[in-house]
């Protein structure tokens, strides 16, 4: 299980256990899974879906470092 944190300018979105995360990456959509590599990413206008959920963003960053997923935000309301 990989630890997700959402966060955005306004509040915690998210946190808790998730299987997967799927961020809409600079370079492209990618899926990060348990065990995933050490990343730093910029997150473009897209969605960020986990746990069943799907998070509408304008851009951001992702980080990943030993099963812990961190996601800075910003809400696309």
């Amino acid at each position: 299980m990989l630890r997700l944190k959402i966060v955005s300018p306004e509040r915690v979105e998210f946190e808790g256990e998730v299987e997967s995360v799927k961020v809409p990456g600079s370079q492209g959509n990618f899926e990060i899974l348990n065990n995933h590599a050490p990343i730093i990413s910029s997150l473009q206008k897209g969605v960020v879906e986990y746990a069943g959920k799907q998070l509408s963003i304008l851009g951001g960053f992702v980080a990943v470092q030993k099963n812990e997923v961190s996601v800075c935000v910003e809400i696309n309301e």
